[in-house]
């Protein structure tokens, strides 16, 4: 694979920096970070073009197997976690205004839920000890640790069904799709460990429930942080609780709004049988925008990614027969966010593709 883009997998670092460096700077430099996200990626994304080019078969297995690609991914992790503190420290011992306060969290929440829960996404896929457990690390930080369970063994299964909660319809809005994929996820993920535990026991609820430590797990950590934080300081710093659950709730949107465009409308025909067709690159929505997809480990090329989940990302395909976005996710999610313009901009697109013509021609 190219050094350039070995490289521009790092590009992820770019937000705690901005992060980190926007805050000391002061204001106007707080949104720097929303500013690079939602301006600067789209324009590179328009700039730079669509990287349509697929690993050769013949290095394939070579860059499948690479230990590089995971060490950038356990970096990010170390990463997370210290820029996360280092937030809890600010929040705690420093006086911000309303307007800090809503651009410190949500640009905490870009970093969190926009390449955090990415990440975790990546390595909660993977079998090994430390993947898996970095996934949960990640995720407890934003209170979302049942998506490990419900991604994996629902969303996977029942993607582009009415069954599942987390694929999108067509003329549904993201705010009803949120609470639908949030609290119907969370429910989901009940059911489905109540399953595997009456498979493996006999019984649907013993202690080696997962449900109740990935319940559990986020707010022990909160309460963690706020007894540290009271045994430095001497006195309760409940600006930290706040903040927690504000990043947290940020970051779980982000990843709500980026389920939602991911399947929007797509439908899996029902079979004589009563069973769905397989899954294939044909059910979700991809994009192979360049800068956006070295931001986001190619989640982006999501279409390859529910056809092969055991894929790593460094080698997920684009498809040109997929139904494509008009632009990458930095753009797209804030599409999303204005429903009318979401209907309008993609409901042709879909219509185009369900009657087979390619959505990206126009008309």
């Amino acid at each position: 694979m190219r050094v350039t883009k070995k490289i521009g997998f790092f590009s992820a670092l770019i937000l705690p920096i901005l992060l980190v460096v926007g805050y000391y700077a002061g204001d106007p430099w707080y949104w720097s970070i929303h500013i690079f996200v939602f301006l600067i990626v789209p324009l590179l994304d328009d700039v730079l073009g669509k990287d349509k080019r697929n690993v050769p078969s013949e290095a394939f297995g070579i860059e499948m197997r690479s230990r590089y690609y995971r060490l950038v991914t356990y970096i990010w992790v170390y990463v997370q976690v210290g820029v996360l503190f280092w937030c809890f420290y600010i929040v705690a011992t420093h006086s911000l205004s309303i307007v800090e306060w809503v651009a410190f969290t949500s640009g905490t929440a870009l970093v969190t839920g926009g390449i955090g829960i990415t990440v975790a996404h990546e390595l909660g896929h993977k079998a090994t000890y430390w993947q898996q457990l970095y996934a949960k690390v990640l995720l407890m930080m934003v209170g979302y640790m049942h998506f490990l369970i419900e991604h994996n063994r629902g969303h996977h299964v029942r993607v582009a069904t009415p069954e599942d909660p987390a694929s999108s319809r067509k003329g549904e809005s993201f705010y009803a799709f949120w609470s639908r994929s949030v609290f119907g996820g969370y429910l989901s993920a009940w059911r489905l460990e109540s399953e595997r535990l009456k498979k493996k026991r006999g019984v649907a609820f013993s202690m080696d429930h997962r449900m109740i430590s990935y319940t559990l797990l986020p707010l022990a950590f909160l309460g963690g942080v706020l007894l540290f934080a009271y045994l430095i300081i001497g006195e309760w710093k409940w600006e930290i609780a706040l903040f927690f659950l504000g990043q947290a709730f940020m970051a779980i949107t982000l990843l709500e709004l980026v389920n939602y465009i991911e399947h929007y409308g797509m439908r899996r025909r029902k079979l004589p049988n009563g069973r769905y067709e397989a899954v294939t690159h044909l059910h979700s929505w991809n994009a192979s925008q360049s800068a956006s997809n070295f931001l986001l480990f190619q989640l982006q090329r999501h279409s390859d990614h529910h056809a092969y989940a055991y894929k790593p990302y460094q080698v997920l395909d684009h498809h040109e027969e997929s139904p494509q976005l008009p632009a990458g996710y930095s753009a797209m999610l804030l599409v999303a966010l204005i429903p009318p313009l979401w209907f309008k901009v993609m409901d042709p697109r879909l219509e185009r593709w369900q009657k087979g013509i390619s959505p990206s021609v126009t008309h």
